[in-house]
């Protein structure tokens, strides 16, 4: 389900994942019809980072 909200609206995905700072950036970059392929990938990008700090955290037990 984030990584559909991730391709459609990048921005509101940085706000799920904890990082507002980089939404708001992120919509900003959305704005723009350019910018709304980096910013896709770019919010593609942040959840697999999420994903892989949620799995390490998992694997030490924290």
């Amino acid at each position: 389900m984030r990584l559909i909200l991730a391709i459609l609206l990048p921005w509101l995905q940085f706000f799920t994942i904890g990082r507002p700072f980089a939404g708001i950036f992120c919509l900003i970059l959305q704005v723009t019809l350019i910018g709304w392929i980096p910013a896709a990938i770019w919010s593609v990008y942040a959840l697999s980072q999420y994903k892989t700090d949620q799995k390490i955290k998992q694997a030490l037990g924290e």
